[in-house]
């Protein structure tokens, strides 16, 4: 079946350009409100807002991805939203860190019905928190437990080494002004009705692109969470922060199907995708913090976006 494209034309940039939102082809910032809120996690980085890009991307390709890939995928709200929408024949979501990996195969593998339950009937304060947390146990789905528990708890829902709980939160009311223990039950309970559709995997990113790279009918969206300029906030926000750039994109010229990839905007970045042949356009965002910056689209081909 045929699906409807779009083209406009686009200016791309050059390595050389100077990266700023005066230049966005499209300067408008999503409402993240107006977008289904598919995920348990508050991440540092999280796409919320790249959703209606996504949709735009894959309802442009000519016929729908036999399967959708995304190697780093986090708070996973992309491969959820492309398995909520039908928007791939199959999603397959891979993440290497061993706690939101738990969370994820207790979802989509465990007992999911005992994880909803905890999260309902878990009485919220410091001493039952830190009670939690401390127990040391090898049990995947006390593991997603607890990750979840650190996870909207900690302040930004960062879980790495040397993060702690929110103090004050909002209007005063501390760790409790992130824990809502209803909504988070609901997403996870309708992420049951995704199962068949979705595969996850406790795995390296960059195997998995290697593994799915020879089919033209695969579709991967890579958002690596790691800085690739040297900065060194990915040590305090991930635990594997450490990333070969220069391999990942070497590897997304190699991909037969289609790819598009999100990256902090850095020239850096820019002189890469040159290297490549890969074509560079910044877009609209909003930080955890309400500010307004832009990131970087990167792919093949954007003449699909406006």
């Amino acid at each position: 079946m045929q699906r409807s494209r779009k083209v406009s034309q686009v200016s791309m940039f050059d390595s050389s350009a100077e990266i700023s939102p005066d230049i966005l082809p499209n300067n408008n910032v999503v409402n993240v409100a107006s977008v289904p809120q598919r995920s348990p996690f508050r991440y540092p980085g999280g796409k919320t807002w790249l959703v209606p890009t996504i949709r735009h991307w894959l309802n442009s390709l000519h016929k729908k991805p036999t399967k959708f890939i995304e190697p780093f995928a986090g708070g996973g709200i992309i491969s959820l939203t492309v398995a909520f929408e039908d928007l791939a024949k199959k999603v397959v979501m891979v993440e290497l860190d061993e706690q939101v990996a738990a969370v994820w195969r207790t979802i989509f593998k465990g007992d999911v019905d005992w994880l909803i339950k905890e999260i309902l009937d878990f009485d919220l304060n410091y001493e039952s928190v830190e009670f939690i947390i401390s127990q040391k146990t090898r049990k995947r789905e006390q593991i997603a437990f607890q990750t979840i528990l650190k996870n909207r708890i900690y302040h930004g829902g960062i879980m790495a080494h040397g993060s702690g709980m929110i103090k004050y939160g909002e209007n005063g009311k501390g760790i409790a002004s992130r824990w809502y223990p209803q909504t988070l039950a609901r997403r996870i309970g309708e992420m049951k009705k995704i199962r068949d559709k979705l595969l996850f995997m406790k795995a390296d990113g960059f195997e998995i692109i290697k593994n799915f790279i020879n089919n033209e009918n695969n579709a991967f969206y890579l958002d690596p969470p790691y800085t690739a300029d040297g900065k060194k906030a990915g040590t305090r926000l991930y635990k594997y922060y450490e990333v070969d750039h220069d391999l990942l994109f070497s590897l997304c010229s190699k991909i037969k199907g289609n790819f598009l990839m999100t990256y902090d905007t850095s020239e850096k970045v820019v002189a890469m995708a040159k290297k490549h042949h890969f074509q560079v356009l910044p877009i609209a965002m909003k930080n955890t913090h309400h500010m307004k910056m832009t990131e970087l689209l990167i792919s093949k081909n954007l003449s699909w976006f406006r």
